[in-house]
């Protein structure tokens, strides 16, 4: 028999730190973060990154291990994701994946491959440069449209890092991702994948992403993306992350300080939107809706794992 693993999703700001650490507590559980800018050091207001003190004693995995300007890929993640698994069940604790990275998730739940590539970086560094201008970025995305049609439609056009991962990918292999991803899922997973994923009201839900810019560059984004600019001396890909690309044309005098706050909302607004629809792909995922409450989402991810 496989080992369980619960997996709870859903798009940013919804609540998914605040259940898992309660469902943890309740259940003998540990978390592994599948949240691609979370593993990033010395990103941690424009992250969200969950702190000490709202883990409240639970131990979390794959947060705050990666420098910035070092490659991750979800090839990296799967193998991390999964040798974090086993050390949870070895000590008798259930896995809990939590995050809203859509990619992440799936190469775990649907046992996706993704080869080892040497990739070309004078090719990256080029297609950098050209994403750097409004009119470069939309080429590019046209360019990967064409390649990878099924994946560009989750990708915003605005996505440097995910545009640029599909051209490189195709460079690398000959094949786009999502014809890698069809033909790894035959070989099937390791552990028992039970989804759940937390839906809100929409205009709910984006008055608490309202909100939460509002707190992040309270609680000092923009000086962190300076201190990031001087200590890594460059923008490296982890830079073109939701709030920090916005900031950084704050710094270069590309937006004003009330544009780039927009520009932030606007964006994870959309982001979010992005997501629910990822989301919603997977038919076996189980919905929780949030205002239902902790205590009662528990009560029926604890019926769909069968856990007492």
């Amino acid at each position: 028999m496989k080992p369980k693993v619960i997996v709870i999703a859903g798009p940013t700001a919804s609540g998914k730190t605040a259940l898992s650490i309660e469902l943890a507590k309740k259940i003998n559980g540990e978390i592994i973060s599948s949240d691609s800018m979370q593993i990033y050091q010395d990103m941690n207001i424009g992250t969200a990154k969950v702190t000490l003190e709202e883990m409240q004693g639970i131990q979390h995995y794959l947060i705050d291990f990666v420098a910035p300007n070092e490659r991750y890929s979800v090839s990296d993640f799967k193998k991390d994701s999964e040798k974090a698994i086993e050390e949870i069940l070895e000590k008798r604790k259930v896995p809990i994946v939590v995050g809203g990275t859509g990619l992440y998730i799936d190469s775990l739940i649907y046992g996706i491959e993704y080869p080892e590539m040497e990739f070309d970086e004078t090719y990256r560094n080029a297609l950098m440069e050209q994403a750097q201008t409004e009119e470069g970025l939309r080429k590019l995305y046209l360019q990967a449209s064409k390649i990878d049609e099924e994946a560009i439609q989750n990708i915003s056009p605005n996505d440097k890092k995910r545009i640029i991962r599909i051209l490189e990918v195709f460079k690398a292999t000959g094949k786009n991702k999502t014809e890698q991803e069809k033909l790894s899922r035959k070989n099937g997973v390791k552990y028992n994948f039970k989804v759940f994923a937390i839906d809100m009201e929409r205009e709910k839900l984006y008055e608490r992403i309202n909100n939460r810019v509002d707190i992040m560059l309270e609680q000092g984004l923009v000086q962190e993306v300076k201190k990031l600019k001087e200590k890594y001396n460059c923008f490296p890909t982890a830079m073109q992350g939701l709030g920090y690309k916005e900031v950084v044309d704050y710094l270069e005098e590309n937006y004003s300080y009330e544009e780039m706050v927009d520009k932030i909302k606007q964006e994870t607004r959309h982001y979010a939107k992005r997501q629910l629809t990822w989301f919603r792909k997977n038919k076996e995922t189980v919905w929780l809706k949030a205002e239902d409450g902790i205590q009662n989402n528990i009560n029926i991810i604890l019926e769909g794992m069968k856990i007492e």
